[in-house]
């Protein structure tokens, strides 16, 4: 009993509700500049990467199939070539990457840089 009438006495002061939160509000801050942002940037890029797929283009398919745009059939769906006389109907959802004609895809590519230690060492 003495020791509840002592923390009673202790507590005066009521802490501000925005000092209570602040800590969960930056948590959210956070995960919204890195996750997911990041990931609505990287959605829409593909949209519309597979939004302007052409006759011609080789493609990947969520499936692993690499083969080559035939013919678009209207919005959804296009036939891909994944081998001489095999066609297969594909839905636009399901195309993983649009592959240029080099064999890389589209997406930009990170180069790094060579350190200038490693340079030195190979002369």
């Amino acid at each position: 009993m003495f020791l509840i009438s002592s923390a009673w006495a202790q507590g005066g002061g009521g802490d501000n509700p925005l000092g209570l939160f602040l800590p969960l509000i930056l948590i959210f801050v956070v995960f919204y500049f890195l996750l997911i942002r990041p990931q609505q940037k990287k959605q829409k890029a593909h949209k519309a990467k597979v939004g302007a797929i052409v006759k011609g283009d080789e493609v990947i398919t969520n499936g692993g199939i690499l083969g080559k745009v035939t013919s678009v059939k209207g919005e959804d769906t296009i036939m891909v070539e994944i081998s001489k006389g095999v066609e297969v109907k594909v839905s636009r959802h399901m195309v993983a990457d649009v592959v240029d004609k080099t064999g890389s895809s589209k997406a930009p590519k990170v180069v790094k840089e060579k350190k200038a230690s490693s340079a030195k060492s190979k002369s």
